[in-house]
């Protein structure tokens, strides 16, 4: 295209560490994206595919926004619990939605969960035009939370929130519960072999519903973060890439929930190098997309290149 690669990949590498505003900037993209890789993980467990996370997060931010608002006057040792328990049971509830037709219908998670994405579109939608609509801003917003629904910072300029803390503990509690205990090994069995798993007295079919729920519940807790981190109102189109990304990164990760984190700073990285690549050198911000793209194809072909090697010499 004409451009110098060595210094679009230095300005990729290396924007997120040469300024504080660069750093703190890739934390906050780094939080969402922990949330949206989790929600797509916990599942993958379980066997089960969770396409919905963009849906999930709205849905966590709805509630969390619904409840800053309405309860806006109560203290912030109250409302701020109560903000994010708003926004993990909301998430976990739109996840309820294909968990329960799976369970009982048999119907596939893949469809149920991308088709309730756009039932999400219209929620916020109407709650950030119709019900608490800011006419000051320009754009579906509703009005801001109760102060005492904010989280609190661990940098004030710029301002970097505990959010980061929340995320980083849950993941870690992801990790415990999947890879250090006996319920954890039930999911990860019934992923692996349901029927074998079934034979030796899992309930896999609970075990299906939970996964999806709990996938929904990160997903929503990582929405009310963002309402009460970020915005501090609910804005349409906060859920901005992350779905994508965080597929991307569970698949890197290949569910390994001990380096996710460390993959999900990485692709962070790549997105905010990828803003300064554009204002800086005028390269499309696609360039990056091709990038991660590609170091997702090399990841699943490490698969197909390891069997084929495996069968030969066994041969």
């Amino acid at each position: 295209m004409g451009f110098n690669p060595l210094r679009a990949f230095e300005t990729i590498l290396f924007t997120s560490f040469r300024t504080r505003n660069g750093f703190i900037q890739t934390w906050l993209k780094f939080i969402p994206l922990v949330f949206l890789a989790l929600a797509f993980t916990i599942p993958a467990k379980g066997g089960k595919f969770n396409i919905g996370g963009e849906g999930q997060m709205i849905m966590g931010a709805v509630g969390a926004a619904v409840t800053g608002i309405l309860l806006a006057d109560l203290p912030a040792f109250i409302l701020l619990p109560l903000v994010l328990l708003a926004g993990f049971l909301s998430g976990a509830f739109w996840a309820f939605i294909p968990a329960i037709l799976l369970y009982r219908f048999n119907i596939n998670e893949i469809l149920s969960t991308v088709l309730l994405n756009f039932v999400s579109f219209s929620v916020i939608d109407y709650v950030a035009t119709e019900i608490w609509p800011d006419p000051l801003a320009g754009h579906p917003t509703t009005i801001p939370l109760g102060a005492g629904g904010e989280l609190p910072l661990l940098i004030a300029s710029p301002p970097l929130h505990s959010g980061l803390l929340i995320a980083l503990c849950v993941a870690a509690a992801v990790y415990i519960y999947t890879e250090r205990t006996s319920a954890g090994y039930e999911l990860v069995a019934t992923g692996a072999n349901p029927r074998a798993a079934a034979v030796f007295g899992i309930n896999t079919r609970i075990l299906f519903l939970l996964a999806l729920v709990l996938g929904g519940a990160v997903a929503g807790l990582g929405g009310a973060v963002e309402v009460a981190g970020v915005h501090h109102r609910l804005i349409e189109g906060l859920q901005s890439n992350f779905l994508a990304l965080g597929i991307i990164i569970g698949l890197i990760s290949k569910g390994n929930h001990a380096i996710l984190p460390f993959v999900a700073l990485f692709i962070a990285v790549l997105e905010v190098g990828a803003s300064a690549m554009q204002r800086t050198l005028a390269i499309p911000v696609e360039m990056v997309f091709i990038v991660e793209a590609l170091i997702l194809i090399f990841v699943l072909l490490s698969d197909v290149v390891r069997k084929d090697i495996g069968y030969k010499l066994r041969v």
